[in-house]
């Protein structure tokens, strides 16, 4: 057994002590609760810190590289503590137990999952995936059984979703970290996890299994033809299973169709787009900022969908058309940028002078035109497969990405490179796309 699975099996053990936590929520007096669930985890961190020497046993057990050079052993101590917060957040402020249990196991047990791998196998891809069923394996089990211990009655398929999704966002969260960020992993899905059970959404087992299919699949066919970073992978499978769960089948259809197209148009004539200067970096791969930028404000909607009208006093129809425009808007800057610039005599859209080709604001008839085939595109899906959204709402969805696209450029054309980055400026196009949904559909009736 090699020290980083060592390692790993140590910090897995301490996080099993999370099952102490639901016992303590029956403690009647708050102030014994709060020492009973969170005592054990800082009781660990201060051993750890003022006890454990340099060149012992357990130093050696759980020691990270850093620790060496400290001569302490604060990622033990760190992650005890974050622990610790949490469980602390389970005894007085309202998060369910079990859901405290099984966001430790997705993070202690999937690390070990890892690591178990990695030492056999050094693919970083096959090393991640195992984290992931890992994890979700270990959150099943810890939700089962901090729910068992809690005599909460929890719905099987809640169970599923909340245990893949806590797994596919510390797979993330580490895939862009480093290890000793595991306290802010563990805050991160513990939080996620407790939203998602407040909006207590309704998950049928039908639609769980064909989302955990399908976001698989998903994953590995775009990593395998390299549209996708592994960070890049991993939230666009996140987004895909929160939007199928929460949003439904049609919304997925929307996302899935701007991530696969959206991919490929990198791809296309790349080397002529390299010879240019306006190739994706990475061989057209995209990474997580690129695919969080293009898809957070979609996600929100998706989020605010699961909230209303239960939490949010507001028709979820205007969710749709926020997501339906984000997404339009999305596929139109891609579709416009990647296909309008293997175009000669570009224009800069706030002045119309001719400009070099990847002049940031530059457009090109052609660009538009495929850009508005894009949003046609989500807009075609959006009427078919959605019964909220007519011909009069895919009209709305286009005049969203045409929106969207213009205000890219226009953003571009001024703003880029001094105020906000690239990234920056995707996600402000597709705010703008997203709010004009919303008023062309309060304004045209169509809520």
């Amino acid at each position: 057994m090699t020290s980083t699975v060592r390692r790993a099996a140590g910090f897995a053990l301490v996080g099993a002590f999370a099952l102490i936590v639901p016992l303590a929520t029956g403690i009647q007096s708050p102030a014994v609760a709060t020492v009973v669930a969170t005592g054990p985890f800082v009781l660990v961190a201060a051993l750890v810190l003022t006890v454990v020497d340099p060149g012992s046993r357990l130093f050696e057990l759980f020691a990270r590289p850093g620790d060496y050079e400290d001569g302490k052993l604060h990622g033990l101590a760190a992650f005890s503590l974050a622990v610790a917060g949490l469980a602390l957040l389970a005894v007085q402020f309202g998060m369910a137990a079990w859901v405290f249990v099984g966001t430790v196991f997705v993070v202690a047990f999937g690390n070990l999952g890892q690591r178990l791998v990695a030492s056999v196998r050094s693919d970083q891809f096959v090393a991640t995936g195992a984290f992931i069923v890992a994890g979700f394996l270990a959150g099943l089990a810890g939700h089962v059984a901090g729910a068992r211990l809690q005599s909460a009655a929890v719905a099987p398929p809640v169970v599923v979703f909340l245990a893949a999704t806590g797994a596919l966002v510390a797979a993330l969260l580490r895939s862009v970290l480093f290890e000793r960020d595991d306290p802010l992993v563990l805050l991160t899905v513990g939080l996620l996890l407790w939203l998602l059970v407040v909006l207590d959404p309704s998950v049928a087992t039908q639609r769980i299994g064909v989302a955990l299919a399908v976001t698989a699949v998903l994953g590995y066919v775009s990593y395998a033809l390299d549209t996708a970073s592994l960070p890049g992978m991993l939230t666009g499978i996140l987004l895909a299973l929160l939007t199928i769960v929460l949003g439904g089948y049609g919304w997925f259809a929307m996302l899935v169709t701007f991530f696969g197209l959206g991919g490929l148009s990198s791809k296309y004539r790349y080397e002529e787009k390299l010879q240019r200067g306006i190739a994706e970096e990475n061989e057209g791969a995209r990474g997580s900022g690129n695919v969080l930028a293009n898809s957070i404000v979609a996600l929100v909607a998706v989020l605010a969908t699961a909230a209303s009208p239960s939490h949010i006093a507001v028709d979820p129809v205007l969710f749709l058309y926020a997501f339906a425009g984000a997404v339009a808007a999305a596929m139109t800057d891609t579709f416009s940028s990647e296909f309008g610039g293997l175009y000669d005599n570009p224009r800069l859209i706030t002045t119309l002078r001719r400009v070099e080709p990847g002049t940031d604001g530059a457009v090109t008839w052609q660009g538009v035109v495929a850009g508005l085939v894009g949003a046609g595109i989500i807009a075609g899906i959006a009427s078919a497969l959605l019964a909220a959204v007519g011909t009069t709402g895919a009209l709305v969805v286009v005049v969203c990405g045409l929106i969207g696209m213009t205000v890219d450029s226009l953003l571009g054309a001024t703003v880029e490179g001094t105020i906000v980055g690239n990234q920056g400026v995707n996600m402000l196009a597709t705010l703008a796309a997203a709010i004009t949904g919303v008023v062309l559909a309060l304004g045209g009736g169509l809520v």
